[in-house]
């Protein structure tokens, strides 16, 4: 159960957060749980979660470990800062800051060479999946995002499914929907990796999750977790989905 907070909360808002969350979380032992905050706050977070199940990630990296990169951070900085994970290839990345798959590929293994769990992301436009193409899309990303990895590689990370026409919009795939993508999200895996690792890769759901839509959605088998926006910036409203068995 992932929350991504995008460009919200200052770092006091943060300290807030965790104080409120935390209790309402503690006996959520049925998974794990991260947050990832902006890059500012990282440090702010990892201390507030101390001694706790609850685990951060940064929301992007850069793929060399240091050099002459003005405004970027690389895999080792949140490692030693005490980041578990790092969000790859978001589709607002890919739609504003032209992330492309062959980036992702590059930022996915300097994250596992910096000992961080990478949540990949995949997804098609609206425009796309009305034109039918959600499967061939999903298929060209996992290709040129996810395919390149080594075997071993690949066992460390998880993949989230995020259709963008339900980023932040609102609208919300079905859980049949999800399921479906998920599906032939798994079907590559399957292909390209083999089926221990198609049956062991957790695929997350992302695209306007809320509380009142989580119970539909982890009901199907397909659907592994999922990578919260917006209703993760609310301390009862994250504790509800979390807790959701």
């Amino acid at each position: 159960m992932a929350g991504n907070w995008k460009m919200y909360k200052t770092a006091p808002e943060t300290s807030a957060f965790f104080e409120k969350f935390i209790p309402l979380v503690s006996s959520a032992d049925h998974c794990d749980i991260v947050i990832c905050p902006p890059f500012v706050n990282l440090c702010t977070a990892v201390q507030a979660v101390s001694g706790s199940r609850i685990e951060i990630g940064g929301q992007n990296l850069f793929w060399a470990k240091e050099g002459a990169y003005t405004g970027e951070v690389s895999g080792p900085m949140l490692a030693a800062i005490g980041c578990k994970w790092v969000i790859i290839g978001h589709s607002e990345r890919r739609q504003y800051f032209g992330e492309t798959d062959e980036t992702v590929l590059k930022r996915t293994q300097a994250a596992l060479e910096a000992g961080l769990n990478p949540i990949v992301c995949v997804g098609e436009k609206l425009e796309e999946r009305e034109g039918g193409r959600t499967e061939a899309v999903l298929s060209e990303q996992f290709a040129g995002g996810i395919a390149g990895l080594t075997p071993g590689q690949f066992a460390k990370i998880v993949i989230a499914y995020e259709p963008v026409w339900a980023i932040g919009t609102g609208k919300t795939a079905t859980p049949q929907i999800a399921a479906d993508a998920h599906r032939v999200i798994r079907e590559q895996v399957r292909a390209k990796f083999g089926g221990d690792a198609a049956s062991q890769v957790r695929i997350l759901y992302g695209g306007s999750v809320k509380p009142e839509n989580i119970k539909g959605l982890m009901a199907e088998s397909e659907i592994d977790g999922v990578l919260v926006g917006g209703a993760s910036l609310e301390a009862a409203s994250f504790a509800s989905i979390v807790n959701c068995q």
